[in-house]
């Protein structure tokens, strides 16, 4: 009880905001610390499946599959910034993709489920899942591709 307290206070203090909008400015990532329970209170079915348990979005061309606003994703469990929309890209693989995370908000996990080898992509501050990353994006950037869950992000446009 004594860690989610704290957890709130951070969090009401300082937000869950892991960056700043100046581009490369970090700030340090506060971690979100809920029980279960909480989070099955604050989050929809389908948002606590995806986010908590690890579950994937059926593929689409809807959602932010197709979406190119000027703005930011952030984690839809805790709102942290994860991903600039200049680092989306269209990869026609039914999933928003982006060729870069902002540093630090996202954390890389092996995953050895479904017979592959993958690695797993969590948000920083709450834990909450979001894709995964493969190493087919764009050849004239990063290369890589972070295939994100629609239901795991959320759009805040630029002001």
């Amino acid at each position: 009880m004594k860690n989610i307290s704290f957890a709130f206070i951070l969090i009401t203090l300082f937000g869950c905001n892991g960056y700043s909008q100046e581009k490369n400015k970090k700030v340090m990532v506060k971690k979100v610390i809920k029980t279960e329970a909480e989070w099955k209170k604050i989050l929809s079915p389908e948002a606590y499946q995806i986010l908590r348990e690890k579950g994937t979005d059926r593929p689409s061309e809807g959602g932010y599959t197709a979406h190119f606003e000027k703005g930011t994703y952030h984690c839809a469990g805790c709102d942290l910034q994860l991903f600039e929309s200049g680092s989306k890209f269209e990869s026609h693989c039914g999933w928003p993709s982006f060729d870069d995370a902002i540093e630090g908000t996202v954390n890389y996990v092996s995953d050895r489920s479904h017979g592959m080898i993958r690695t797993e992509i969590v948000c920083a501050s709450c834990g909450g899942h979001l894709g995964h990353l493969f190493d087919d994006g764009p050849k004239d950037t990063t290369g890589k591709r972070y295939c994100v869950n629609t239901t795991s992000i959320k759009f805040v446009k630029v002001k």
